[in-house]
């Protein structure tokens, strides 16, 4: 007989956006923090159901010390056999209109990360689950070359990394987004790219060939330079001094390359806003940008549990700024506010990054990406052209 117990409820319970920051749980019975060297390693503090699911399951210890026989989360992949690679969006406040996730959850942990309640979808755990339960698509190459071929498509700059990053740590043996590059390549086809791996420089052969035909551009994210803030707030990503070598390697090898301060997060990091742009600047980065911490759905709990395990102290300090930014609210959704934050908070974050970067001569000019180069790839069976 199993000496692992667990208890189930239906309707999960859900904490309101209005509750006081501090406020006890309306259900403490239904504690979902997982043992620490189960999760050493990762950056969620829990792993609760999906909000889709219909029940919700918590072990708990029935005696037995049965919890501390439980394994520690290991990452698994498992193949998405996703039908189409492209995915298209008509946000009206961010400057594309199509993306690639070679990717589904990312291994690099953050805890802040607002891609993570896209594993509920899966009926998964946007907690541990989203860090350690990975999708791969490894027919991501084969498939954009159908759809760049397809009767119609319309080339416009792909945006790559924008939800979960391309440069985890199980892309180094998968590759999968080196084939992507390699068939824009081919095709002349513009990319953006966002990461915060220092993996990114192994492409450099590709990217720098494509950057010498304006075709691609690369985003670092630099949240901060501690490295024991690094390491508990992202637990796998590249260290801060590796981001800052990767930026100056690209732009070495004359690929535009851009400092992302992302996010800023009030009375954690917000006070190296500085550092990180005279750190990037030296690395010869000439373009930057940042965005405001954000808080979707179980991302709000899941910083919270990281918050109130890790720097206590600060605990109702940051919530109280981010509510200063929100409207009052832990997450403000509207279109043109989400990134930047309303209020004299906000505001004086964004003056700080902007005399910050004239200071440093950054953002002088802006690198634009050109599809004059697109040519659609040859689809199979298609004759091929004696001219």
């Amino acid at each position: 007989m199993s000496r692992a117990s667990s208890h189930a409820l239906r309707h999960p319970p859900v904490t309101a956006p209005s509750e006081p920051a501090g406020a006890p749980s309306a259900f403490p019975e239904l504690a979902v923090a997982i043992d620490r060297e189960r999760r050493r390693g990762r950056g969620a503090q829990s792993n609760a159901s999906g909000r889709y699911e219909a029940e919700v399951r918590v072990a708990f210890d029935d005696g037995w010390q049965s919890l501390e026989e439980l394994p520690p989360f290991k990452t698994t992949v498992a193949v998405d056999t996703s039908r189409k690679v492209i995915t298209r969006n008509d946000s009206p406040d961010i400057g594309f209109d199509r993306s690639i996730n070679p990717y589904r959850g990312c291994e690099h942990g953050c805890v802040y990360c607002f891609a993570r309640p896209t594993h509920a979808y899966l009926g998964l755990s946007p907690g541990l689950d989203f860090e350690s339960k990975l999708f791969a698509k490894p027919d991501a190459p084969a498939l954009l070359e159908k759809e760049l071929a397809a009767t119609g498509y319309e080339p416009r700059m792909i945006a790559i990394g924008t939800n979960t990053d391309p440069y985890q740590p199980i892309e180094r043996e998968r590759k999968i987004m080196r084939g992507i590059l390699e068939v824009l390549e081919r095709a002349g086809h513009p990319v953006g790219i966002v990461t915060k791996s220092a993996l990114v420089t192994r492409d450099i052969d590709i990217l720098s060939r494509m950057a010498q035909r304006n075709l691609a551009k690369v985003a670092i994210s630099v949240t901060t330079l501690d490295p024991k803030l690094a390491r508990t707030m992202e637990p796998r990503a590249s260290t801060p001094p590796k981001r800052l070598e990767a930026l100056k390697q690209l732009a070495d090898a004359g690929i535009p390359t851009t400092v992302m301060v992302a996010p800023v997060i009030p009375a954690l990091n917000d006070s190296e806003i500085e550092r990180i742009l005279d750190a990037a600047a030296h690395a010869g980065i000439k373009e930057a940008a940042y965005v405001l911490l954000r808080l979707p759905l179980e991302v709000r709990d899941l910083f919270r549990e990281w918050l109130m395990a890790n720097y206590p102290d600060r605990y109702r300090h940051v919530f109280t700024l981010i509510r200063d930014m929100r409207g009052g609210r832990d997450y403000d959704s509207q279109w043109g506010t989400r990134m930047k934050g309303t209020g004299p908070m906000a505001w004086t974050i964004g003056r700080r990054f902007e005399i910050a970067c004239e200071r440093l001569g950054l953002n002088k000019r802006r690198s634009k990406l050109t599809t004059d180069h697109f040519a659609k790839p040859k689809r199979g069976g298609e004759q091929l052209s004696l001219f």
